[in-house]
């Protein structure tokens, strides 16, 4: 099956400036193919770049040299777009049509209530505000969010709390790429066993997901092929 999400050559550094322009190398010659139904679990150790590569694949980090292509359903119709390098309006378009990315954090408008922070990327893609709020109530609802919180500002709840209004917000658009990093953090068994079960979920829809689960249960029961990601050191 032809891949969704295709990465050859990549490679990732930040200037040290504190340490004399030292240059740390953080990704090197990062090759993998993401295929629709596929959940590709980035293993290593701790530094060698896995959250890194997440970001640079989403956008937030410019690789300085390779390759991250996908398969972007814009413009009615599907084609490949190169994101090295790509101009801020094709990234955004992606991340907006094709692309979701569960961070560890939520960051939100302070005011806007919970149900409209997880309906913003379905309205956003054209959904009705009506539909697009009944959806995010029945994941809320899944995730264990109680009906008397959906109207609050996220920034008021517990950090478990949040991270399912962000696993939610992430999950209320049928993405074909999902970008996880580390989904079920500061989440219980009963919830975390939730976020397996929507992360299948998608997968089996056709989903081609990259994943960090340092929670090896979660990896377990998600990841269908494991890409190991090694550590490349400093270069002076």
């Amino acid at each position: 099956m032809s891949p969704m999400l295709r990465v050859s050559g990549l490679d990732k550094s930040f200037t040290m400036h504190a340490q004399g322009g030292l240059q740390l190398a953080v990704l090197r010659d990062v090759t993998l193919d993401v295929a629709p139904g596929e959940c590709l679990a980035l293993v290593g150790p701790s530094g060698a770049g896995k959250s890194t590569l997440l970001r640079s694949l989403y956008g937030n980090y410019r690789p300085q040299r390779g390759s991250i292509r996908v398969r972007h359903a814009g413009g009615g119709g599907e084609d490949w777009v190169e994101l090295v390098n790509a101009e801020p309006r094709v990234t955004l378009d992606v991340r907006r049509r094709t692309m979701g990315f569960v961070s560890q954090f939520l960051r939100v408008i302070p005011r806007v209530g919970a149900v409209d922070v997880v309906a913003e990327p379905m309205v956003r893609r054209g959904a009705p505000l009506d539909e697009a709020r009944r959806r995010a109530e029945f994941l809320l609802g899944l995730l264990g969010i109680p009906g008397r919180l959906w109207a609050l500002p996220p920034a008021t709840f517990s950090g478990g709390e949040q991270q399912r209004v962000n696993i939610a917000r992430s999950l209320i658009a049928d993405y074909a790429i999902l970008l996880l990093d580390e989904p079920t953090a500061s989440l219980d068994t009963a919830n975390r066993d939730g976020v397996i079960d929507l992360i299948r979920q998608r997968r089996e829809a056709g989903a081609a997901i990259v994943g960090i689960f340092h929670d090896v249960t979660v990896r377990d029961a998600v990841a269908t092929r494991l890409h190991n990601v090694a550590l490349p050191g400093a270069q002076p």
